[in-house]
């Protein structure tokens, strides 16, 4: 897109892109008001006309969690490497469900958006980065209240106990800068893949649960190392295992399994939103034909 100024007249003249790789990320930073308008009305369209509103961003994780404690802290007794179930489950919900409503809301970014596409231009990764900021924010009233629940077992003197790592804590910005760019990574690929393929819309949510027991948000990593020490170069490919696992280790004091395998999430990342960004931008040149 360039813009020409003329004696007091303002052009603008839109061409099409033909680049693999074509992504003018100026653009996007010109657009930035935008993005936060639609992060706004992401967030109002969400609680609105609901009982409760917002305070639903709390409600949801409790109960999870709280499900969570019951069915397979004391009915299967699974193991939570020392520390208090509550916050061991609390810990994996809290950064799994970011990451799982980041790819499912961006995973429908051109069909829910076909008619705003079609009607104006704006550069089109910004619906998918609105969609991620905005589940920030819900993550972040979560983080909260996770941290609410690891003071109050500071402050407890008897049962299991919860150690800080105040060195992994600082990691924290970019596990959620990791989180967020992995989410994205696939919502856009699933999004791109869609708008040829309707029918992979309703794999996602299915496969999306499916993930989530393949991911140590339930259980603990030691209890695979344990029972299936064979399989863990294998199970530690899911980018999302050592980010929950370096989360947990920095604020409950749980052991990381290997720094390597972050190393290993952090390549599968960039590649993952690599591979997107070049889908997005290759279909969204053509999507409205077949949309």
């Amino acid at each position: 897109m360039d813009r020409q100024t003329k004696a007091g007249s303002w052009d603008t003249v839109i061409r099409p892109r033909t680049g693999w790789f074509d992504l003018d990320l100026k653009d996007l930073l010109r657009y930035r008001d935008l993005i936060l308008l639609m992060v706004k009305r992401n967030f109002t369209v969400l609680y609105k006309q609901t009982v409760l509103g917002p305070a639903w961003v709390v409600i949801q994780p409790l109960l999870t969690t709280l499900v969570f404690t019951v069915i397979f802290g004391s009915v299967a007794g699974l193991p939570t490497d020392g520390v208090p179930k509550f916050v061991f489950y609390m810990g994996g919900n809290v950064c799994w469900s970011y990451f799982a409503n980041c790819l499912q809301n961006t995973s429908s970014t051109f069909v829910k958006n076909s008619d705003l596409f079609g009607k104006v231009y704006f550069p089109r990764l910004c619906v998918p980065i609105a969609t991620i900021l905005t589940e920030l924010i819900n993550f972040l009233v979560q983080f909260v209240l996770f941290l609410i629940m690891v003071a109050y077992c500071l402050l407890q003197r008897s049962g299991p106990a919860v150690t800080p790592n105040w060195r992994l804590i600082a990691l924290t910005p970019l596990l959620l800068l990791q989180l967020g760019v992995l989410g994205l990574g696939f919502g856009i690929i699933v999004s791109a893949l869609t708008t040829k393929y309707r029918d992979l819309a309703m794999l996602v949510s299915f496969g999306v649960h499916l993930w989530m027991y393949a991911t140590p948000v339930t259980y603990s990593t030691s209890m695979i190392a344990e029972k299936f020490p064979q399989m863990m170069g294998l199970y530690m490919l899911n980018p999302i295992t050592p980010i929950i696992e370096l989360f947990r280790a920095a604020y409950l004091g749980t052991d990381v399994y290997s720094y390597g395998y972050n190393l290993q999430s952090v390549i599968v990342t960039v590649v993952v939103f690599t591979v997107g960004v070049i889908l997005f931008s290759r279909i969204e040149k053509t999507f409205m034909d077949t949309v």
